[in-house]
């Protein structure tokens, strides 16, 4: 999996490769990968598992309420990268995986707004805009604005 950069010291292979990606985020940011509870819980074994458990649950369950959210109304996508957040906070593997998010997220967004996509986007809207138009246009000329149900005959 690749963390998000073009450095060849930041490939993860194996477990034991696990030190070489922290030593390089190290680098990077200031702050290494991995747990970010404090150094009381971290220093007793039982503790920091059952904090890492506790970690993983909430954030289980902040998931599976934006996996919920996706087709029920709500920010489902914001709810489910919240999640992945919270494990953030604990789980390499997560802060890989929002390293990667972001940096995709970034490449669309400079993406979206390079001036010829964002023209055609406008064109493809505004042709959009005026097929709807005209297809309206059409129903009310034909059929004139009625009503699907009939209150009258009640």
């Amino acid at each position: 999996m690749n963390t998000g950069s073009d450095e060849p010291g930041e490939a993860v292979g194996t477990a034991g490769s696990v030190e070489a990606v922290r030593h390089v985020a190290e680098e990077d940011s200031g702050r290494g990968l991995g747990s970010r509870a404090p150094e009381f819980i971290r220093s007793r074994r039982v503790l920091h598992l059952s904090w890492q458990v506790g970690v993983f649950v909430v954030g289980l369950a902040v998931v599976a309420a934006g996996i919920v959210m996706l087709p029920l109304p709500g920010p489902g996508w914001v709810v489910i990268f919240g999640g992945m957040a919270i494990w953030a906070t604990e789980f390499v593997w997560a802060q890989l995986v929002l390293r990667w998010t972001k940096r995709k997220v970034t490449e669309a967004a400079h993406r979206a707004l390079d001036p010829k996509v964002r023209r055609r986007n406008l064109t493809v809207t505004a042709v959009g805009l005026v097929i709807v138009g005209a297809l309206v246009g059409t129903y009310l000329w034909k059929y004139g604005l009625v009503m699907p149900w009939k209150i009258k005959d009640q």
